[in-house]
């Protein structure tokens, strides 16, 4: 269902706990269903960074990362996104919305499943259902994980995965330090060192 889609969803079921400070970070986007600029993009990476200045009017920067296509060869983009957390208990809540930098507007950003033990997988929504995203903390996610978050897409929150890809996350030494993750990617997941 595209943007201008007159079919109507009940509103989904977002995570019951979202320890903001916990989800805070770096995570690598596994699955999407993607957004004009996710089509094609590899090694996409998103960082949450809380916002505690008084000046700022918003509650999370949220840097956006990826290779335009291939990974590694193809151009890095970037994109900062703006974020608000809803709801009275800004130090746990799943609904948040996001404003992207390049355009003025503000989009509902559910997450709906987290693992809330250790804070290793998410995923994000769209009431629509036309976008999701499946991300984890580390650039590989187990396969029978994945297809149990599809599972869930589709029987918990209705969604036609129609149109969903798996993004590449193929790292070596060099990328890890251009992007500056030496932190977050532990050598095991470097493809030129295995």
């Amino acid at each position: 269902m595209g943007i201008g889609s007159s079919k109507t969803y009940p509103p989904l079921t977002t995570a019951s706990e979202c320890i903001t400070d916990r989800f805070m970070g770096t995570w690598f986007v596994i699955g999407v269903k993607p957004t004009p600029f996710e089509t094609t993009c590899s090694n996409a990476v998103e960082t949450y960074t809380r916002i505690t200045k008084p000046n700022k009017d918003y509650d999370i920067k949220v840097d956006f990362e990826y290779n335009k296509s291939e990974p590694i060869t193809s151009p890095l983009k970037s994109m900062g996104q703006k974020g608000w957390i809803q709801g009275e208990n800004k130090n746990d809540s799943a609904n948040w919305v996001v404003s992207p930098s390049y355009i003025p507007i503000k989009l509902d950003y559910p997450i709906i499943e987290l693992d809330q033990k250790n804070y290793e997988h998410t995923v994000v929504g769209n009431p629509q259902r036309n976008y999701v995203w499946i991300m984890s903390r580390k650039p590989t996610m187990d396969n029978e994980l994945y297809e149990t978050i599809k599972q869930k897409l589709v029987d918990k929150h209705q969604y036609d995965l129609e149109g969903l890809r798996k993004v590449p996350q193929k790292w070596t030494r060099a990328e890890r330090a251009k992007r500056k993750l030496e932190n977050i990617i532990p050598d095991e997941f470097l493809e030129d060192l295995n």
